[in-house]
């Protein structure tokens, strides 16, 4: 049995101007041990994905269908009491997108790893602290840095920090959103190479957000392609990267420069994903699809399985 199961999640942002479907009907699971990709345009619905897992949604926000089964347990049918108590960061943590606005910048940077400590283990302030200080040389700071201030910190080791308070509580799944997002390409490198490491040392599965899809390939195992609200593909690395069948994730592929082919110019994707207060009528992708038939502005796709673990939502494939 996978570790998490997504089946038919649907997550909305209430508005005034009415709903806005930022997750609409998505499945998708994640075996132990494996980094699994969610990747696709800003705004596409990905960061509401993770946070609908950890029941992090703001005010307006709202899960109005589907399941979330971690561990065989449905994470829905939990009381908010329950659930923070063994589940959110003791079970699944995150990485939040933005290091420098997910820290308070009046506190201590140790003082927030070990305030989750405290929260999920019966430990003293010190025997925290003295965890603080292990992580810290696991991601690669000086431990004497726990007093410091998050302004204290270059973006890359607020960025160390951020993967340190997400492992603080031993979770088995990590949902890192956007790890590498404003670091320069060296840090990058530096940063994937490091959930590598913990990731393998820890024996995590990851859910990996990001728009990136160089970081795709260079880090997961399967990767789902996610486009106004919906999961559009879903396959192994090697398959999406050799062998992408929805015309989204063509042109999403199309758009990534090579260092050793010739040089071309990139394509594009033109136009722009749709409002998902009123999205269009039949495959949410047609109005941006070279492809793109009467049927595809009537009908929805269905979301079928065309190969071994490789699944597309397209009138064209199936």
């Amino acid at each position: 049995m996978p570790l998490l199961e997504v089946e038919g999640l649907r997550t909305y942002y209430f508005t005034r101007a009415g709903p806005v479907r930022a997750v609409d009907g998505v499945s998708f699971f994640v075996e132990k041990g494996e980094v699994f990709g969610l990747a696709g345009e800003s705004g596409c619905g990905k960061t509401t994905a993770g946070l609908s897992i950890l029941r992090l949604l703001p005010p307006y926000g709202r899960i109005v269908g589907g399941r979330i089964v971690f561990d065989g347990v449905d994470l829905l049918s939990i009381r908010e009491p329950e659930f923070r108590r063994k589940y959110r960061w003791k079970r699944i943590s995150m990485i939040f997108q933005g290091a420098m606005n997910a820290l308070n910048p009046v506190f201590r940077v140790g003082d927030q790893i070990a305030e989750a400590i405290m929260l999920h283990e019966k430990v003293s302030k010190e025997e925290a602290m003295d965890k603080v200080r292990e992580l810290f040389k696991k991601v690669g700071i000086e431990p004497s840095r726990v007093d410091n201030y998050p302004h204290e910190f270059s973006g890359g080791m607020r960025q160390r920090a951020m993967i340190a308070m997400a492992l603080a509580c031993n979770p088995e799944l990590v949902i890192a959103d956007e790890p590498t997002t404003a670091l320069d390409v060296v840090i990058q490198g530096q940063i994937l190479d490091l959930l590598r490491k913990l990731k393998d040392e820890y024996d995590l599965s990851v859910i990996l957000i990001t728009h990136d899809m160089s970081v795709i390939a260079e880090l997961c195992n399967r990767v789902g392609i996610m486009y106004a609200g919906k999961l559009v593909e879903c396959a192994d690395v090697r398959t999406i990267f050799k062998e992408p069948s929805h015309p989204y994730t063509q042109g999403l592929i199309s758009a990534i420069p090579s260092l050793t082919g010739p040089k071309v110019r990139l394509k594009s994707i033109p136009g722009a994903p749709p409002d998902l207060l009123n999205p269009p009528r039949g495959c949410r992708f047609h109005p941006r699809c070279p492809y793109a038939v009467d049927k595809c502005r009537r009908e929805e796709p269905e979301y079928v399985r065309v190969g071994k673990l490789h699944w597309v939502a397209c009138h064209l494939v199936a």
